[in-house]
């Protein structure tokens, strides 16, 4: 494939894959938990990729996540779910705290018998490692930071900055927010006026977040950290503007974290610094600001938790949110943050992200061949699956967060109509409606809906559905012969 002969003598290359004519060569740009269970689900279907992410090395920063039955379906039939459990506690309760460790809820989170699961609550790192051990070491290629991108009628091809290129059939961005992916091909759309001006805006900077993980604590110590569910728990401060977060996690861990609404600060520059993602910039002024704030595991407080934690692995960031129009055009495609920020007040960005790797993994799978139009349509038809999904997780996360993060008096107001006056049903209900969704990997056999409430039908495939058929014409005329 030829790209830009100018391009490719100026810059060292790799030689383009050879193509065996029926599946596209996959590059995919970021080894985050959406890369690389695209990976994932790519190997098991047979269609070649290749990882590229921009880090040295693998991070292991981060603080809790919890993940729903959106996702589970997945990835038990990808033989994940099961690790996942080993690494990861049960949320049944979930309490609300003011500073002063006064109750304002405690909400019962124990849908099993509806959802078919229970919310999972982990570190993130350990999640990330199980998927990061499923894919091939010479599969990953790590410092590839994306600059800029090509694509034609041949190809797409990718230039790093450390001077090399890559090419393959589809490109897929899922580096992030701060995708360089995204920035390059909206780039490259402004110059020809293709881009929509929402896209050329920055993403909403509401919040800023510092989180991590302590090491093993003493349960004599912090009680309730042992405990076989995970002790889950936000404070809302009180004339401070902040809240804090602290979850029990495997190992006798507890993930923690600190959020300030930008908002509400007279001088919010002193606190927008530059930090395109989860990264070790502690910000010691932070940390003695809230050093004192209590916590429900003892007589303790978040400076003691911040003490146990290793501070290499403690990490800030902004808390943004975004749906971006532009997912896709010719044979790039987005998923995940580079193509939508999710808060993370209503627990589904994780979700949301790998749930897109599914869709986008089942819509290849599907491809009726390599032509450009066919690679267009493909990724045309991923968008027009999930944008509506996402448009109303974005929009579930803004309300949660006015109700676990907002510090003004509106959402001080809408606090406490949400635990105080909404009957139980109702949060029941919200409990459940964001996990009807369940997309599986429509080539592999099907795992049952659990749980009696609402799930949205499978899109079925008709390639798979032919294959099985042949596949057991096979086994009936071997029968026969034998």
């Amino acid at each position: 494939m030829t790209l830009n002969n100018e391009v490719l003598v100026k810059y060292p290359s790799q030689p383009p894959p050879n193509s065996d004519g029926k599946n596209p060569h996959v590059m995919i740009v970021g080894a985050g938990l959406a890369g690389l269970l695209l990976g994932i689900l790519l190997d098991k279907v047979g269609i070649p990729y290749d990882i590229y992410e921009r880090a040295k090395e693998v991070k292991t920063i981060g603080g809790v996540m919890s993940l729903n039955a959106g996702i589970f379906p997945a990835l038990e039939q990808l033989g994940l779910y099961e690790e996942l459990e080993k690494v990861s506690l049960p949320a049944e309760t979930f309490n609300v705290y003011y500073g002063d460790m006064s109750v304002i809820s405690k909400l019962s989170t124990k849908l099993f018998h509806v959802v078919g699961y229970h919310n999972a609550t982990f570190a993130r790192p350990d999640f990330h490692n199980i998927l990061l051990a499923k894919i091939p070491p010479e599969k990953i290629h790590f410092s590839k930071k994306v600059l800029s991108l090509e694509q034609n009628k041949e190809g797409v091809m990718i230039r790093c900055a450390d001077g090399t290129t890559y090419h393959g059939d589809i490109l897929v961005g899922a580096d992030g927010a701060y995708s360089g992916v995204r920035q390059a091909l909206y780039k490259r759309l402004a110059k020809c006026g293709k881009l929509p001006p929402a896209d050329a805006n920055e993403l909403n900077k509401g919040f800023i977040c510092m989180v991590g993980t302590t090491t093993a604590l003493d349960p004599a110590r912090y009680p309730g950290v042992d405990g076989e569910c995970s002790n889950t728990n936000q404070i809302i401060g009180e004339n401070n503007n902040y809240c804090w977060s602290a979850f029990s996690v495997p190992g006798n861990r507890i993930c923690w974290n600190v959020i300030l609404q930008l908002s509400t600060v007279e001088e919010a520059s002193e606190y927008k610094f530059k930090n395109s993602e989860w990264g070790p910039e502690t910000g010691e002024s932070m940390i003695n600001e809230v050093r004192d704030f209590r916590i429900p595991f003892g007589n303790n407080t978040l400076g003691d938790l911040i003490d146990a934690t290793p501070r290499e692995t403690i990490s800030r960031v902004f808390l943004e949110d975004k749906l971006f129009e532009t997912w896709n055009q010719g044979r790039t495609v987005l998923i995940g943050d580079a193509c939508h920020k999710i808060l993370p007040s209503a627990g589904v960005g994780a979700v949301t992200s790998m749930q897109d790797a599914v869709v986008l993994a089942n819509c290849l799978y599907e491809m009726k061949g390599l032509t450009p139009d066919d690679i267009d349509a493909t990724l045309s038809e991923f968008k027009t699956e999930r944008f509506l999904k996402v448009k109303a997780q974005l929009e579930a996360s803004k309300m949660n967060a006015k109700v676990l993060y907002g510090q003004s008096l509106f959402e001080r107001m809408l606090r406490t109509i949400v635990f105080n006056w909404l009957p139980t049903s109702v949060h029941e209900k919200a409990g459940y409606k964001g996990v009807e969704f369940r997309p599986q990997a429509s080539f592999l056999p099907q795992v049952p809906v659990r749980g009696t409430g609402p799930v949205l039908p499978q899109k079925s495939s008709p390639r798979y559905q032919d294959e099985q058929a042949k596949l057991k014409g096979d086994k009936q005329q071997t029968s026969v012969a034998v």
